[in-house]
Order: structure tokens, then C-alpha cells, then sequence
């Protein structure tokens, strides 16, 4: 005789309510970071702090895809459609910065573009770096609750800004204090690798089990 492990209706209304809030800070926190990382990346002419910032951008659109997903949940219940919709809208969001960074880096890489070195934009990976891994498993945990595979890949993308972080730290730091030019741009086709990587996983992806939305 199975047994029915899913949420009942006020602890999932409960876990919505707080998966919402994450989502917002997510927003919020990623649109600082991204305008911020963007800016000291066109000033410094640094390719992977640009993808960094667009990255952020990516990041905002997949939380307000996962908004809708679960603003349809408050309003009709938990719907495997809009799931699924919203899941493939992350992950091409996923491809569309692969495939911008790489052709921008490999530009970069090939013709020695020598960025700057900017200590707004160490100082704001390493930031990152602190929040967005306590952010992720924040919000991997809900999703797990949830069951959605929507929210498993937005919660994704936040934890690959964690590895992204430490990419583009090492990067800028590398610049800055050894001259290593090329850091930058390698740094940004790294953050163009693992992109595609998650790109193709979210894609994959299947609905989980044993949830209203399995």
C-alpha cells in the first residue's frame, strides 16, 4: 500500500508562500548585481564580468518565469502544463547565454583584448560568491517540495551563479594581480560551457514524482 507523501493543502500553500519570497529577493539581488556587473564590465572591457551581468539578467527572466509559475498555482493549483512551459523557458535562457558569451569571449581570446583590472568587479563576485549558494539550496529545497521541475531548474541556475562566481573571481583576480589578459575571456567561456550544460539538463528534465505535479 503506497503512501501519500505529498504535501497537504495548507503546507504547500505554505512552501508557495516562501518559494515566492526567495523568488523575489532573487529578483531583487540579481538585478543590483547584474546592472552593477555590467557596468564595471563595459568600463573595464572585460568579457566575463558583462557575461556575469547577463547571466544576472538571465537569472531575473527564469525567477519571473518561475513567478508566473507559481502565481498559476495560487490561482488554479498545481498545473503540469505551465510546469513544463516554464521549465523549457529556463533552459532556453540557458542557451541564449552560451551561445552570446562564447562567440563574445572566443572574439576576445582570439583577437588579445586585454580587459582592465577592476576591483568593483572582484569585490562584487566575491560577494556573490557568499549569497548565492545559502540562496540556492534555499530555494532546491522548496522546489523538491513543490515537485517542480520549474523551480528545480530556477533554483539550478542560481546555484551555476555560484559556480560562475568563483570562475570570474579567479579570472578577474588572475588579470589583476599576474597580467594574465586571457583569465578574462577564459573565464567567460567557462561560464559559456556551463551554461550549455545546464541548458541541456533542464531540457532533459522530468517531472517529479509522488507531488500534484508528477
Amino acid at each position: 500500500m503506497s503512501v501519500d507523501t505529498s504535501p497537504q493543502p495548507t503546507e504547500r500553500a505554505d512552501i508557495v508562500r516562501r518559494a515566492t519570497l526567495l523568488n523575489r529577493l532573487t529578483i531583487g539581488w540579481n538585478a543590483v548585481e547584474g546592472v552593477v556587473a555590467i557596468a564595471a564590465g563595459v568600463a573595464a572591457s572585460s568579457v566575463s564580468l558583462v557575461a556575469f551581468g547577463l547571466d544576472s539578467g538571465i537569472e531575473v527572466s527564469a525567477a519571473l518565469v518561475l513567478a508566473w509559475r507559481l502565481h498559476q498555482e495560487r490561482r488554479s493549483g498545481c498545473q503540469l502544463p505551465a510546469d513544463d512551459r516554464a521549465r523549457r523557458l529556463v533552459a532556453w535562457s540557458f542557451v541564449a547565454l552560451a551561445t552570446y558569451v562564447s562567440v563574445m569571449a572566443t572574439i576576445d581570446l582570439v583577437g588579445r583584448d586585454e580587459p582592465e583590472a577592476s576591483t568593483l568587479g572582484i569585490a562584487i563576485a566575491a560577494l556573490s560568491l557568499i549569497v548565492m549558494p545559502v540562496l540556492a539550496a534555499a530555494k532546491r529545497r522548496l522546489a523538491v517540495s513543490l515537485g517542480s521541475q520549474a523551480a528545480i531548474a530556477e533554483a539550478a541556475q542560481t546555484n551555476v551563479c555560484t559556480m560562475l562566481s568563483a570562475a570570474l573571481l579567479v579570472g578577474l583576480s588572475a588579470n589583476a594581480v599576474l597580467g594574465w589578459w586571457w583569465a578574462d575571456p577564459i573565464a567567460g567561456l567557462t561560464i559559456a560551457g556551463v551554461s550549455a550544460w545546464m541548458a541541456v539538463r533542464t531540457f532533459r528534465a522530468e517531472s517529479l514524482e509522488h507531488t500534484c505535479c508528477g
